[in-house]
């Protein structure tokens, strides 16, 4: 596989160990967004990788959420990755659903916003008791979660659940969030990539011609419509030009969003705050 900007690699037994690097905060932003979709281009190929697992290489953030300076051009390099409808990270999002090898998130840190959209669209989700922190921070901001959170997780957790997290903009940990049903098992930090490890070379070791169908059909029992996520990248547009928005997102800056704050690590206490 080729070398990416944001994302290093390791390839051994089937498994591609794809860790995201993208100083200083693992921001979602257009050189992240390219190379998620090359990765994903590269891994189509026949003899590419059977399972891909996700985690970071900074201890106090996986993804923590777009880079709101850049939703322009991190867009456009989303659109890159489909057809002509497919012009949004929920659209890339959703071909990371559907992608050829089984995608596993290992989180050992922050995740919120399109980064907690990130993990949704990932077949599974394994989190750190100690340090994963789980987040859909859109309406606390004026925002709406375009990426796929509303329909993933009226599926992972139920309705109530989703309303709560979405609506709430509320930090998960690991317990919680696994209480709920977005993520399969929290473990111990010192657990959770051995059992990653374990898990990922199990199914990397299978059949793969039953391996990807099984993953076919349980998307396709699963999965919302593609249009639905197609609705929700619009309402995020929409919002995204919103003077109110703009406000609080001007506010939340002046208090240290996007830098190594108080802000971005207690992100759902500064949302409250406000």
């Amino acid at each position: 596989m080729r070398t990416y900007e944001t994302i290093t690699t390791e390839l051994a037994d089937g498994v591609l160990w794809a860790t995201i690097d993208n100083p200083p905060l693992n921001l979602i932003d257009e050189r992240f967004v390219a190379d998620l979709v090359a990765l994903l281009d590269d891994s189509e190929a026949d003899g590419g990788p059977r399972v891909v697992v996700f985690r970071s290489a900074d201890p106090d953030f996986f993804l923590p959420h777009v880079d709101v300076r850049r939703i322009p051009q991190y867009t456009a390099a989303a659109a890159t990755s489909g057809g002509p409808d497919d012009v949004s990270l929920g659209a890339l999002y959703r071909r990371l659903s559907e992608a050829r090898p089984v995608t596993i998130a290992a989180l050992e840190g922050r995740a919120r916003g399109a980064g907690a959209e990130f993990l949704y669209a990932c077949d599974m989700r394994f989190a750190s008791l100690e340090r994963a922190v789980i987040g859909q921070i859109e309406v606390g901001t004026g925002l709406f979660p375009g990426a796929g959170a509303v329909q993933q997780l009226v599926r992972l957790a139920g309705r109530g659940q989703a309303m709560q997290v979405i609506l709430g903009s509320e930090d998960l940990d690991g317990r919680e969030a696994e209480r709920i049903g977005v993520v399969n098992k929290a473990l111990p930090d010192g657990e959770l990539i051995p059992y990653v490890e374990r898990l990922a070379g199990r199914i990397a070791g299978f059949p793969e011609a039953a391996v990807r169908l099984a993953k076919r059909r349980i998307n396709a029992a699963g999965l919302a419509p593609k249009e639905d996520v197609q609705v929700d990248s619009g309402f995020f547009q929409i919002l995204a030009r919103d003077p109110s928005g703009a406000a609080r997102l001007g506010a939340l800056m002046e208090r240290g969003m996007q830098e190594r704050s108080r802000t971005e690590l207690e992100f759902g206490a500064a949302l409250g705050e406000l």
